[in-house]
């Protein structure tokens, strides 16, 4: 058990769903210019693609869904040469969408991002996402220098396996030299909940909108997002600047709960 006089050591950030809407506003839509630009007839809508997010892995959801579809290439290589096609062309679009400003920061990441850097609380990037999303993204949002505002970045070509396994926070935290429960993960989804808990890592659910009323297990907490400080379980306490936003001391409370577990 480590003494509750300790500090939260660095805060992880899962990307696509976390940081930003991307699966609804990016990829989504990506994923269908994708499909008209290689002449195939297929289109996904919401309910298919939230379906669909129940496969970690943008290049996994386009041979599951091939599994399943009459019109796919009928052997393995086929649909798997296949989906790379659609797969980089889709990271084409993405690209595209983030640099027209399709995509923004969820509301109160930015604040709290801010908050982190003014107190030297070091911050990490742990996604299983391709890193050309990752980097459109944040220096869409932060800047060309935005790699300064973090201590590491672990991306989806970093790793062997994608969320839910634990590798990409095992490998955020060994490269900042730290034990997992000296850190904290901020994710969306019951997968990225899953690889942060096995990795010994607590993590916050800031929900998104493919996981609002999905059961999510193993959350120090779990709420609709960083923006608001209703709705989150458990109850955060009154702060004495009336703040809106859920901010670094309400982390720091959460976290040090789970050093006392």
């Amino acid at each position: 058990m480590v003494s509750s006089s300790a500090r939260l050591a660095a805060l992880f950030w899962d990307v696509d769903g976390t940081l930003a809407e991307t699966e609804r506003d990016g990829h989504l839509v990506a994923f269908n210019r994708a499909f008209a630009a290689c002449g195939l007839p297929w289109r996904w809508n919401d309910r298919d693609y939230g379906r669909l997010l129940r496969v970690s892995g943008g290049l996994e959801r386009l041979m599951h869904d091939m599994a399943n579809r009459a019109d796919a290439p009928a052997s393995l290589e086929e649909r798997a040469a296949l989906a790379r096609a659609i797969h980089a062309r889709k990271n084409e679009y993405y690209v595209e969408l983030v640099r027209s400003g399709a995509i923004p920061l969820r509301n109160g990441v930015m604040t709290l991002m801010q908050e982190c850097r003014e107190h030297a609380l070091p911050m990490g990037i742990a996604t299983t996402t391709s890193r050309v999303n990752v980097e459109a993204l944040l220096a869409m949002h932060l800047g060309a220098r935005w790699r300064a505002w973090f201590s590491v970045v672990v991306c989806g070509e970093d790793v062997q396996r994608k969320k839910p396994d634990p590798e990409v926070y095992a490998c955020a935290v060994a490269a900042l030299g730290l034990s997992p429960h000296q850190s904290l993960a901020i994710e969306d989804s019951p997968d990225g909940a899953a690889a942060a808990n096995a990795a010994g890592v607590p993590v916050v659910v800031a929900r998104s909108a493919y996981f609002a009323g999905t059961h999510i297990h193993g959350a120090l907490a779990i709420g609709p997002g960083l923006h608001a400080r209703k709705g989150w379980q458990p109850t955060l306490r009154a702060q004495n600047d009336s703040r809106e936003m859920v901010g670094l001391e309400d982390l720091e409370a959460w976290w040090q709960l789970a050093q006392r577990g």
